[in-house]
């Protein structure tokens, strides 16, 4: 069902989108009179920056055209064919059938 590469380009998005989630948040209240009035904003900054950056990752790749080199070159070779022939084999000590290309 699922490849390693969609579950690496899918991780890949999930950090990427826990990374920016983390570092729009601030970590402490730089004034006394934070009121936590932007907190929203910085999660829906944080969750479309992260949307935008999985989704240029897992975007498809542009491929270049086809490059076709060309097409196959036939030659004109001599004519092979296969005969049987019945010759004496010496290890056996029989005659045998053996098949040999002959070309003209």
């Amino acid at each position: 069902m699922f490849n390693s590469e969609t579950l690496k380009k899918a991780s890949i998005l999930g950090a990427a989108a826990i990374a920016l989630g983390l570092a729009v948040l601030p970590t402490s209240q730089a004034e006394a009179r934070w009121r936590h009035h932007h907190r929203g904003a910085y999660i829906g900054a944080g969750l479309v920056g992260g949307a935008l950056l999985g989704g240029a990752l897992l975007a498809p790749r542009a491929y270049a055209a086809p490059v076709y080199g060309p097409g196959p070159v036939y030659v004109d070779g001599p004519e092979c064919y296969l005969v049987r022939e019945r010759v004496w084999d010496d290890y056996r000590g029989r005659w045998v059938r053996v098949k040999r290309r002959v070309c003209e």
